[in-house]
């Protein structure tokens, strides 16, 4: 049976979110962060070299990275049966399946890198350090989150909520893997006020993306399954 390793608090929430979704049996190995320094364990190195999550093993295979396990999921368990296309998934050879990839590169490689520049500098700003250090860490926070970080989330939030404004998903009309994605970068950032401290009102299709995909049964049960879902820091 497909084993996923589940670090509390992390990527990995999506990956059992899916697999519900699909309604694919799965085991659930539970791995917790580092209170201190909210690293994952050294035990997943044991899995995996980054010890990093989520990880899924599946027979003699080992994958990680979320983008890699959500195609795989499709591939290998998506098919429907009948015409040989993958449930959560357009068509293979469609301007739909193109954007539906677009969509699962651009939740790691564009969304998720400023909203990490943004808590990097906000721990900058906020770490133990000498006091005539303070005020030149907390110039070099606030500069680099007000000329570069900040114009960069409005940037990507004003373009993923455009998207969403046309059909609520982000390929067609209809709710898909690519949903799933980037719901956790999307989070994240409401969560922590990254998307403007109004989200709901200036960025009201993100937020009704996100009491829908709240609302699904098969979010909740990756919730019921996983545990404590805190994306605050």
């Amino acid at each position: 049976m497909l084993t996923v390793h589940h670090l509390n608090n992390s990527r990995s929430q999506r990956v059992l979110w899916m697999l519900e979704e699909l309604g694919v049996p799965y085991d659930l190995q539970r791995y917790e962060r580092d209170p201190k320094t909210m690293l994952a364990p050294p035990e997943l190195r044991r899995v995996h070299a980054l010890g990093k999550s989520p990880v899924v093993t599946d027979g003699d295979l080992t994958l990680a990275e979320s983008g890699a396990i959500i195609e795989y999921l499709v591939e290998r368990y998506g098919h429907d049966g009948h015409d040989g296309q993958g449930r959560l998934a357009p068509p293979r050879g469609t301007p739909e399946r193109l954007r539906w990839t677009y969509w699962l590169h651009y939740a790691e490689g564009s969304a998720m890198p400023p909203l990490l520049l943004k808590l990097v500098a906000q721990r900058i700003a906020s770490a133990p350090m000498p006091f005539f250090a303070r005020p030149i860490a907390r110039k070099i926070s606030g500069t680099l989150q007000s000329s570069f970080v900040d114009p960069q989330l409005a940037l990507h939030f004003g373009y993923v909520n455009d998207a969403l404004t046309k059909t609520g998903w982000f390929v067609g009309d209809t709710f898909s893997a690519a949903d799933i994605q980037m719901s956790f970068a999307l989070e994240a950032a409401v969560a922590r006020g990254d998307a403007s401290g109004d989200a709901k009102g200036r960025w009201p299709a993100i937020t009704d993306f996100l009491e829908r995909i709240h609302a699904r049964d098969a979010y909740q049960r990756a919730l019921a399954r996983g545990g404590p879902y805190e994306l605050l820091s």
